[in-house]
């Protein structure tokens, strides 16, 4: 069954993740070429395609397979590794799959399987803490990744372009 609370907790989740998060990643990936797509500011710092990856690997494993039952078959490690050997297009087409199931998967969200313990990359999570883990933690290299476009292009992403941000709460 789905309350209220559900269904607007799932339907905050999916507007997060796939009306402002994922376009603005896509966004990003198009703004940039091969070369960049790839590039490390150094060792320490992740490049975008590390980060596409990342995030394709984190949703697929805390939502398809720790709420959808989807087979684990993640290796994190070679996410950050990957140096450029998966092109552009085969990348955002795994993100594009993973995202759609990932769709489907909160979709069909039921109260009990929110409340309930879920065991994921070693953590015992309820289904309402895997969603928010999944929304802020894309949220935040989604800004990592604006934020290296920006650098490297020196553009504004116009993200909010069509909005007036200075509008003051109504009573």
């Amino acid at each position: 069954m789905q309350t209220n609370l559900t269904k607007e907790l799932i339907n905050q989740a999916i507007c997060r993740l796939y009306d402002e998060s994922l376009p603005r990643m896509i966004k990003c990936v198009e703004e940039v070429s091969d070369e960049e797509l790839w590039h490390r500011h150094n060792q320490n710092c992740n490049s975008i395609g590390n980060l596409v990856l990342h995030l394709t690997g984190n949703v697929n494993q805390w939502i398809n397979t720790g709420l959808g039952g989807d087979e684990d078959d993640r290796e994190r490690q070679a996410e950050f590794d990957n140096r450029g050997e998966i092109s552009r297009v085969e990348m955002v087409a795994r993100l594009n799959a993973v995202m759609e199931r990932a769709k489907e998967v909160l979709k069909g969200m039921q109260e009990n399987t929110l409340l309930s313990l879920h065991s994921v990359q070693g953590f015992e999570e309820t289904g309402v803490s895997i969603v928010i883990h999944v929304v802020e933690h894309f949220s935040y290299h989604v800004g990592q990744i604006t934020y290296i476009v920006k650098f490297l292009k020196d553009i504004d992403t116009g993200y909010y372009q069509d909005d007036d941000l200075n509008i003051i709460g109504q009573e």
